[in-house]
């Protein structure tokens, strides 16, 4: 059994798909329009989805600090807790630092979202964080992910936080930009024009929350957008 606590876009994502092959529980703070696939899964108040074995916390980063101080309490003790957030360093501190020795810790960040994986898993990427996590059930959470067809990354919390810092919050930030500088369909363009526009696309979903928490609480962000803004600065001024 697997609870979810936190049912935004990607807790909905998650629930979908697990509740495939396990019974789902999941806390939600408020209602919202039914799913023809929520029949597979029941809702709970935050007690009972922690008195699971397996509990995912699906929620913003800027509230992960607040609500491990109220899961913590109502684990029981041989839960494994899981987290999705984007960055992974902090997070995994606040875990360790919230969640008693007895429970195991799984930091992961799975490399899509609704909209890219609406219709399949298939070669999508996870990383994996293995933070305290017994062996026999890490290589069964492996097992079962990639006979999903996801793709695993094992990596550390450092790594992870450095590339992403680039691959996920240098990419949105570029698409915040063209969003507000008004990019669209052009009738005259290119090819590279149109992946531009992809990217804008990829973000527009999101919402500003996940954009500032991802830098914010991200180690290596701002210094990324600082190097990105400074190499775009100098080739401003080589142009005439």
């Amino acid at each position: 059994m697997i609870g979810i606590v936190g049912y935004g876009r990607f807790g909905k994502l998650m629930a979908r798909y697990l509740s495939e092959d396990f019974t789902v529980r999941v806390y939600r703070r408020r209602e919202g329009d039914p799913e023809p696939w929520e029949t597979r899964i029941a809702f709970d108040d935050l007690d009972g989805v922690c008195r699971l074995p397996l509990v995912i916390l699906a929620v913003p980063i800027s509230a992960m600090a607040s609500v491990l101080a109220q899961v913590a309490p109502r684990l029981r003790d041989d839960a494994l807790v899981a987290d999705v957030c984007s960055v992974k360093t902090l997070p995994i501190q606040w875990m360790r630092e919230a969640l008693p020795a007895s429970v195991s810790i799984l930091a992961t960040h799975p490399m899509f979202g609704p909209d890219s994986a609406a219709d399949s898993l298939r070669d999508r990427k996870v990383v994996l964080c293995r933070e305290r996590v017994p062996e026999r059930l890490y290589r069964k959470i492996k097992s079962y992910l990639s006979g999903k067809g996801l793709r695993l990354i094992e990596t550390t919390a450092d790594e992870h936080d450095r590339q992403i810092a680039v691959s996920l919050a240098l990419t949105h930030t570029i698409g915040r930009a063209l969003s507000a500088f008004g990019a669209g369909e052009l009738p005259i363009d290119t090819e590279g024009y149109r992946r531009l526009l992809h990217i804008l696309g990829v973000v527009e979903h999101d919402t500003w929350q996940l954009f500032q928490d991802m830098n914010a609480y991200n180690p290596y962000a701002a210094q990324a957008r600082s190097n990105f803004l400074r190499v775009l600065e100098e080739i401003h001024r080589k142009l005439p």
